[in-house]
């Protein structure tokens, strides 16, 4: 997702068919179907945020759901607006020294910003930021589902806000700011590690500093499953996402170019089609019993898997790739509830475990012999120290200041009523929606729920 000129033209390089790219002279017509393309896109991006919120939502519990909706708003919002008051110029900063630049804050339109001359005739400035800054939030909210149900809702605010505003934009400047891991030869088409790696080394720094939730592990290390409160809700936020992966993925080719744009929607789909079938043939290994949200993870985890090289991947290497990363969101999921990492909607497996995986793929499938395993794996390395040492900075500093988790009273109650003072059902939809739900025995859970409302009535 590079704007360098020179690098678009090396995509029509690839040995792969239909991805030439158009002449350097662009059309009228041509400009303006880029730019209508990128602004699509820039929407099928922003729908993804209502899938990441109804997944949360979903694979969560009911007493949390109004602390949830609340992050995911605030992420969207906060995102925006800090790319545009500095991400978008610390992302793109022009000619710099590789490591860190800045373009200055706000947004200034150069000369031909809204002719064809900008960005070699694929869209104006203003497309460009508006498609980048649909990106800038994600990273957060990955980290939000990883968080979710004890995390204090002004610590996570804060840390949003620098997370988005400094950690992903610096980082990115480096792949597609045109900065050093670009001339070392690392690729990421359209975010594999930029975007989903990026939010998932911060989303297990965060588990990390909070803990478990309460009632998750027992003493003996037993693991007590929590279920979401709606799988429905899951379900929708997955095929959501999926549609919205369409112009994740499709608008990084940066132009409505039908070769290349309709190429990477193939190896975007079978991926995601693969990820879900391997994620229900691994989890046949583990249960008799096939498990729902497995394999909405496995679809989800052959999307992050296939972003990285979804336009210089062919399609039978694509399946495989998301078939892999099918099969190792299960066992990933599986492993951290055995190390005790509680990641409640399975954040840390798909978009972490499966983002280094896509990546590396690139090393392993690409028709490009300019992509190298090596490189790939420096590039890995260099994203996770980076992330790494920054978010445990900013939840450090925060758990040393305004404390990360909220107290054991309040997460038992629910968040909802704790931090906001409400609930997003009407309690008389049943009372069975704000138990603890937290071990085996539900139905004794639910009838002492149901006793106590009872007798509030009164």
């Amino acid at each position: 997702m590079i704007r360098k000129p020179a690098l678009l033209a090396l995509a029509g390089t690839i040995a792969l068919p239909g991805l030439a790219l158009a002449d350097d002279a662009v059309s009228a017509a041509q400009f303006t179907a880029n730019n209508l393309w990128m602004m699509l896109a820039a929407a099928l991006v922003f729908i993804m945020h209502l899938g990441f919120a109804m997944v949360e939502t979903g694979l969560t519990r009911a007493k949390n759901t109004v602390n949830i909706l609340f992050k995911n708003t605030f992420i969207i919002c906060a995102g925006i607006l800090t790319y545009y008051v500095c991400g978008f110029s610390l992302m793109y900063p022009g000619d710099f020294n590789g490591f860190l630049g800045f373009g200055g804050f706000g947004l200034s339109v150069p000369g031909d910003g809204v002719t064809a001359g900008y960005a070699d005739g694929g869209y104006t400035y203003w497309t460009d930021f508006l498609f980048q800054a649909m990106f800038a939030a994600t990273a957060a909210t990955i980290v939000s589902g990883a968080v979710a149900e004890r995390v204090k809702l002004s610590a996570f605010m804060v840390f949003t806000t620098f997370f988005v505003a400094l950690v992903y934009t610096i980082g990115g400047s480096w792949k597609w700011g045109g900065g050093w891991l670009d001339a070392m030869g690392f690729y990421d088409f359209a975010g594999s590690t930029l975007v989903h790696s990026v939010g998932g080394w911060g989303a297990l720094i965060g588990i990390l500093f909070l803990g478990p939730r309460l009632g998750k592990y027992d003493e003996g290390g037993r693991v007590n499953p929590i279920p979401g409160s709606s799988m429905p809700s899951a379900t929708i936020g997955v095929f959501l996402l999926w549609l919205g992966w369409f112009g994740f993925n499709g608008g990084s080719v940066l132009s409505a170019d039908p070769g290349a744009t309709s190429f990477v929607l193939v190896t975007t789909c079978l991926a995601a089609a693969a990820g879900g079938l391997g994620a229900m043939l691994a989890y046949a290994f583990v249960s008799s019993k096939p498990d729902l949200s497995m394999a909405l993870n496995g679809i989800l985890a052959g999307l992050v898997g296939i972003t990285a090289g979804a336009d210089v991947i062919n399609p039978l290497a694509a399946i495989l790739v998301g078939a892999i990363a099918g099969v190792l969101v299960v066992f990933s999921v599986i492993t951290f509830d055995k190390i005790r990492i509680d990641d409640p909607v399975g954040a840390t497996s798909v978009h972490l475990i499966c983002g280094i995986w896509g990546t590396l793929a690139v090393g392993i499938f690409s028709s490009n012999p300019a992509h190298s395993f090596l490189t790939q794996l420096i590039g890995v390395m260099v994203y996770g120290a980076f992330t790494v040492a920054c978010a445990a900075v900013i939840f450090g500093t925060l758990k040393a200041t305004m404390g990360l988790r909220v107290g054991e009273a309040e997460e038992a109650e629910g968040l909802d009523l704790g931090e906001h003072g409400m609930h997003a059902y009407d309690v008389a939809l049943g009372a069975g929606r704000f138990d603890d739900g937290a071990v085996p025995g539900m139905p004794a859970t639910i009838a002492s729920a149901r006793t106590r409302l009872a007798t509030e009535s009164r």
